[in-house]
């Protein structure tokens, strides 16, 4: 009988390793999943390609996707409430065509196109906002109007046409660098550790995450709801402003075209980093490290000569991939 226990016993030893390890080896695919997918699609990028792998290359990723990156880290608080947002890339257009105007030699001082860019950004945003939370539109098709009517405002004020000479100062926010940090980086940085701090440090970060898990229970619990939807929606429109003045001043030019399919860059980045589209999951590191994912898949296939179609049809099985993994996480719930 002693001997049939302890057979008994050690046969589950092993059981109780195993599933101990498989327990360790699932959390940390969930809280380093996606990092070590960057990590690895940067080994391969660095294997089919001896140019990747360079410091010079590596700034550049991180420059070409700090505007995409601005605009996602903007998207993922609107995400997290269950909402979206269609009209980024339309408002860097409408931002770009305004700033522009603002920012010739001689004219303003360069707070001033500064100004116009973050105040154009805030109004949009704050439109958005209150047609969504007073006027309960649904968010897809409130920003999807906002989206039509910003490209044609940036149109219609340009005449179609680029707007160019822009000032010296102006262009340093795009073209230059601090300690030989590109300045689109430098802000891209400090973007998401405020955003960062608003999430996780401040109320308004508790409500937003609350409004996401459960809206309802939310408004039970005394979170107005309305002005958190407003500040939220006011937010990513500031910031969508501010990626629209680093994109005018780095490509020196305001263009009425700008910012095409921007906002979908904006919400794969969001959703491959893991902000759900259920509501109430979402970090700005993952959103960042999704930013960089995309920007390390263009760049390698760029390097690699891939046809520009393919790499829409990669960018679109990934989206798809990220959505539905993030489906079955809450059917499991």
């Amino acid at each position: 009988m002693s001997l049939k226990m302890e057979n008994v016993k050690t046969n589950e030893i092993p059981q109780e390793k195993n599933k101990q390890f498989k327990d360790i080896s699932m959390n940390i695919l969930k809280k380093y999943g996606i990092l070590i997918i960057l990590f690895l699609l940067i080994a391969l990028m660095s294997v089919l390609t001896p140019y990747f792998l360079t410091f010079p290359n590596m700034i550049n990723i991180v420059r070409q996707m700090s505007i995409i990156g601005i605009i996602a880290i903007g998207v993922t608080p609107i995400i997290i409430t269950k909402g979206i947002d269609l009209s980024s890339g339309s408002l860097i257009a409408l931002v770009s065509v305004v700033v522009a105007g603002f920012a010739h030699p001689g004219d303003y001082p360069i707070l001033v196109p500064i100004a116009m860019a973050l105040g154009v950004g805030l109004l949009v945003g704050l439109i958005n906002g209150t047609l969504i939370a007073k006027g309960l539109l649904a968010p897809f098709i409130a920003t999807l109007g906002m989206m039509t009517a910003a490209r044609g405002a940036a149109m219609l004020i340009s005449d179609g046409r680029p707007i160019g000479n822009l000032s010296d100062p102006f262009k340093f926010i795009g073209q230059g660098a601090i300690l030989g940090v590109p300045v689109p980086i430098i802000i891209f940085a400090l973007v998401g550790i405020v955003t960062w701090v608003l999430l996780n440090k401040t109320k308004i970060g508790k409500y937003i995450y609350a409004i996401g898990g459960n809206e309802q229970a939310a408004v039970t619990a005394g979170i107005n709801v309305k002005k958190v939807l407003i500040m939220v929606y006011a937010y990513a429109g500031l910031l969508g402003g501010l990626a629209g003045m680093i994109l005018t001043s780095r490509i020196a030019s305001g263009q009425p075209q700008a910012g095409l399919m921007f906002e979908l860059d904006a919400i794969a980045a969001a959703v491959i980093g893991g902000t759900s589209l259920f509501g109430g999951i979402g970090t700005v590191g993952g959103t960042i490290i999704g930013a960089l994912i995309i920007g390390v898949m263009n760049n390698g296939l760029d390097l690699l000569s891939v046809n520009s179609y393919w790499q829409q049809i990669v960018k679109g099985a990934i989206i798809v991939a990220a959505v539905y993994i993030d489906t079955r996480k809450n059917r499991k719930k």
